[in-house]
């Protein structure tokens, strides 16, 4: 499945169950290995984990291929991993901790290494 099919599969499965702060970044020209990151918030475990359930439900009726899921034991983050995207459910104590768009927004060129 082509990525933008994908996108807009994961983005009404993410709506669907009411998720909050849906931002897709495209990650293409930062790393070979997919080309968007779709980060949503949820208000607990449980909607975070039927948050994941539901995209995971709807890209496999769509005919997509779901490599991985992790996380859903404790549901703060919970990571759906579809090869072309990989979908970050968090609830919004854990987003801005790690702040995964600040990280995936910075060229890797303008990053600067440990050893400075």
């Amino acid at each position: 499945m082509d990525t933008p099919s994908l996108e807009k599969i994961v983005i009404a499965a993410l709506e669907d169950i009411k998720a909050r702060d849906i931002e897709v970044i495209d990650t293409s020209t930062h790393t070979p290995l997919f080309d968007r990151i779709i980060i949503a918030s949820a208000e607990s475990g449980r909607q975070t984990r039927a948050l994941a359930q539901n995209v995971h439900d709807k890209v496999k009726e769509a005919g997509g291929e779901i490599i991985g899921t992790e996380g859903q034991d404790t549901g703060e983050w919970v990571l759906v991993d579809l090869g072309n995207i990989v979908v970050h459910v968090m609830q919004p104590a854990v987003r801005a901790h790690y702040k995964l768009e600040e990280l995936w927004r910075t060229p890797p060129a303008g990053r600067r290494s440990a050893a400075h």
